[in-house]
């Protein structure tokens, strides 16, 4: 007989906050051989004001806890409206749904412990309340997964690792997962691998830093270099690109989490500067932020993994799959390892972090532990995320 299956709702905002995405994915099984299948997938965009908001929490502008409340609570109805719009353009019952796995909108993350108030903290916060989205949906929802993990000492992040490992584990070949959202990342599947032996981490910027430089030169009227049109009319800053090289993050041994405490507004003003000083184009900077990003991620590589496992492919996702520049620079220079879209294993690339949380509230669901320690730090597995229940029906 096969194991009954459960429909799960995955919701993801990324750290580029431009929208949020929902992934239909029908469960069954536990670990080591959890079956998920992608039975739909739609991506919604924030009202711009919404998305100006989060954008200005983000970046750590003066605000108020009052704003900050208001956020998250306004992220929740939002949330859960693209829920049942999804479903109903799914044309499926929201009562056929039995759970939704929510990663919510990250305003800050500090994975590595800094003082604050005579202590050594390390902190997360994402908002987008699940208890507005169980209530409205009438779905119970999973949210809030990173406290978890650095309740026992783990960065709070990368949480996708498992995802990864449950989706491209095999057992003749060693896989690379890579997501290209504002921040790249990279999940190790050695051949063969069990859980403990799977490492992940964030490489650097991805889209986030090339996506804040076309908004800034053409005054918001994009949002992203559309096919590298932008970055392949420029040229690369060697001076820069050589200086950007050196950035210490690139150095700093795994486990490591990257974001826009790193990456952020006060980075894009610096290259911005330099960019005068050269009396560069704006082609040029987005040229050479899109080689940075594909440098960064080809640095992480050679320094960190190939040298320890021997890789056949390197599996992408993320809306960095849709640059052919980054793809072609990473075929370049990795001519040992079959660089493919994550569409070509089943996963569209568009989909796959809200696929990722509707795997890990499935698992949080049934009281199974989802971190990997070896991505994360942690001293121990955990269960992630905090449970929404909906209001009893009368």
């Amino acid at each position: 007989m096969s194991a009954p299956s459960t429909l799960v709702l995955g919701l993801m905002s990324g750290t580029s906050a431009d929208g949020i995405d929902v992934a239909l994915v029908k469960i069954s099984g536990g670990p080591p051989r959890i079956n998920a299948k992608l039975i739909n997938f739609i991506a919604l965009p924030f009202p711009g004001k919404v998305r100006t908001q989060v954008l200005r929490v983000a970046e750590g502008e003066a605000v108020t806890s009052g704003e900050i409340s208001q956020l998250n609570f306004r992220l929740g109805e939002l949330f859960a409206a693209a829920c049942l719009n999804a479903c109903r353009q799914f044309r499926i019952s929201p009562e056929r749904i039995t759970l939704i796995g929510s990663h919510g909108q990250t305003i800050y993350h500090q994975g590595a412990p800094t003082t604050y108030c005579g202590a050594r903290v390390a902190s997360t916060l994402q908002i987008g309340e699940p208890a507005v989205i169980a209530a409205r949906t009438g779905i119970t929802t999973v949210g809030d997964f990173r406290p978890a993990d650095m309740a026992v000492g783990g960065q709070g992040a990368p949480l996708v690792p498992f995802v990864d490992y449950v989706l491209y584990r095999d057992e003749k070949i060693g896989r690379v997962a890579l997501n290209l959202g504002g921040i790249g990342n990279v999940t190790v599947i050695p051949r063969a691998a069990k859980a403990h032996e799977v490492i992940a981490f964030d490489t650097g910027p991805a889209n986030m830093v090339i996506d804040a430089l076309v908004k800034r030169f053409t005054r918001g009227h994009q949002s992203f270099d559309r096919n590298a049109r932008i970055a392949q009319s420029g040229r690369c800053l060697p001076g820069l690109i050589n200086e950007l090289m050196h950035d210490p993050y690139l150095r700093k041994a795994p486990p490591k989490t990257a974001g826009r405490e790193q990456y952020g507004h006060v980075f894009v003003d610096y290259l911005i500067k330099r960019g005068r000083a050269e009396r560069a184009n704006p082609e040029d900077l987005v040229r050479t932020a899109t080689m940075f990003t594909s440098f960064s991620v080809i640095d992480a590589l050679h320094r960190w993994v190939l040298p320890n496992a021997h890789i056949r492919q390197l599996i992408v996702s993320g809306g960095g799959v849709h640059n052919p520049l980054i793809m072609a620079q990473l075929a370049a220079a990795l001519p040992d390892v079959d660089v493919i879209a994550s569409s070509r294993l089943g996963v569209p690339e568009d989909a796959k972090e809200a696929l990722a949380f509707a795997i890990l509230g499935y698992e949080t669901f049934h009281h199974r532990t989802s971190n990997l320690p070896t991505a994360t730090g942690a001293r121990s597995p955990a269960i992630l995320g905090k449970m929404c229940y909906a209001p009893p029906k009368e």
